[in-house]
């Protein structure tokens, strides 16, 4: 077979290249287009992904998605959750997240609108404004050249290029990205072993509610994925070489849960880790291929679509020259301190809890015990909704950063100058 000689490859010029079509690369993508920047996204898979994944989307995330136009396409396909309800008997019904959201967010609650949902929305979106993925396409390097990034991809067709002025790399926790620019991905491991199963027909949690339980010897948190009892659970493993069959078993001995059937299961080991950088040069990182944390919170898919839309915003004004180039270090100054809080946030979490000895599951029972009592008394008092919108609207400015919030006006989804 004859060698391929790079200068007789077919090369496309382009000023953006995204590498991962997930919900990360899609929103870059969507909002690069949008911005009338010319972007390539690419991916090496055939398609958007199949499977659930991450299950929530935050009031922040539905706010950028009013802003593109697509918070109703979201609503109508979501299942919302109202309510956290903390162990069995929860007083007061629970903690009201839309009572202790509302007044800060035009979408109090979280909507549980799975991540193969949030990536063929995104995907549809994307075509319609013109820019298709390129499916099946495998990044083989990366190299600077003369102040442009070059990409070299296994297609189809075979091997291409890519020239493009900047690069985003949302290609995941094995970021190829982040690996051809040798950035560390610092952080550990939890020694505990999760399991997570969607379930149908689960008895004994409250209708549109997140539910936090704790047994004698594990804990789980639920999620509601649809009506009748369709829910996804979460929870520590009795040991770590888990199947499904012990896992459930200690679900519904320790944790009071029955169900009807189990639609898929799985389990694995949290990670906690960081890029010590989000940019070199001209290529950057967003979404998983930077950080990567416990999926209890919610946040994994928020934090990657709020990194997506903070950067294409900012590649766009530079693009268009209303920013100078130097503001793009705007981007990391601004994205990667809420991955360290969230990573700090979950790692010492875990740490506490997620172990396995009866120390530590006596003292989650008294925790949950007390804020089970306490949480819904006190967030029901004006103090206690001053402390909650506070911590919200804390919140919401960290992850959507200074610069993006002066510049949008979410009840018209203008970009405003």
């Amino acid at each position: 077979m004859a060698a391929v000689r790079m200068a007789d490859l077919p090369t496309s010029d382009i000023d953006v290249l995204v590498v991962g079509a997930g919900p990360t690369g899609l929103m870059a993508g969507l909002v690069l287009t949008r911005r009338g920047v010319p972007v390539v996204v690419v991916d090496e898979k055939g398609g958007p992904t199949r499977e659930s994944r991450a299950l929530a989307v935050q009031a922040r995330t539905m706010e950028i998605y009013d802003q593109l136009g697509l918070a109703d396409q979201v609503l109508s396909g979501a299942y919302p959750v109202l309510r956290m309800q903390i162990g069995k008997e929860a007083p007061l019904g629970g903690i009201s997240i839309t009572r202790l959201q509302q007044g800060e967010t035009r979408f109090p609650g979280i909507q549980i609108f799975e991540q193969s949902a949030n990536e063929q929305l995104l995907a549809r979106s994307l075509a319609a404004v013109g820019t298709e993925v390129l499916w099946r396409h495998r990044l083989v390097d990366l190299i600077d050249d003369a102040g442009r990034v070059v990409a070299l991809l296994d297609g189809p067709a075979g091997l291409v290029r890519v020239r493009a002025r900047w690069c985003i790399g949302a290609d995941g926790a094995r970021s190829a990205v982040r690996r051809e620019l040798d950035i560390p991905f610092e952080g550990d491991t939890d020694d505990a072993t999760f399991w997570v199963a969607d379930l149908r027909g689960v008895r004994g949690l409250p209708d549109k509610s997140m539910a936090a339980r704790f047994g004698d010897a594990t804990f789980g948190v639920a999620f509601p994925l649809g009506p009748a009892g369709h829910t996804r659970l979460v929870a520590l493993a009795p040991r770590d070489d888990v199947d499904q069959e012990q896992a459930l078993a200690a679900a519904r001995a320790d944790l009071g849960l029955t169900y009807d059937g189990v639609d898929w299961f799985s389990s694995y080991r949290v990670h906690h880790r960081v890029a010590t950088a989000f940019r070199k040069g001209s290529v950057f990182l967003a979404g998983d291929a930077g950080h990567v944390h416990s999926p209890v919170g919610g946040q994994g898919m928020n934090t990657g679509l709020q990194d997506a839309h903070n950067l294409a915003l900012l590649l766009a004004d530079v693009r268009q020259e209303r920013l100078d180039a130097a503001a793009l270090g705007r981007y990391e100054q601004e994205r990667r301190p809420v991955a360290i809080m969230l990573v700090k946030v979950t790692d010492r979490l875990f740490g506490l809890i997620g172990r396995r000895n009866r120390r530590t599951a006596r003292l989650r029972r008294r925790v949950s015990g007390i804020g089970a009592y306490l949480a819904p008394r006190l967030l029901s008092t004006r103090f206690g909704r001053r402390i909650g919108g506070y911590l919200l609207r804390r919140h919401i400015r960290t992850v959507a950063g200074r610069r993006l919030a002066s510049l949008y006006e979410p009840s018209s989804g203008h970009y405003c100058r």
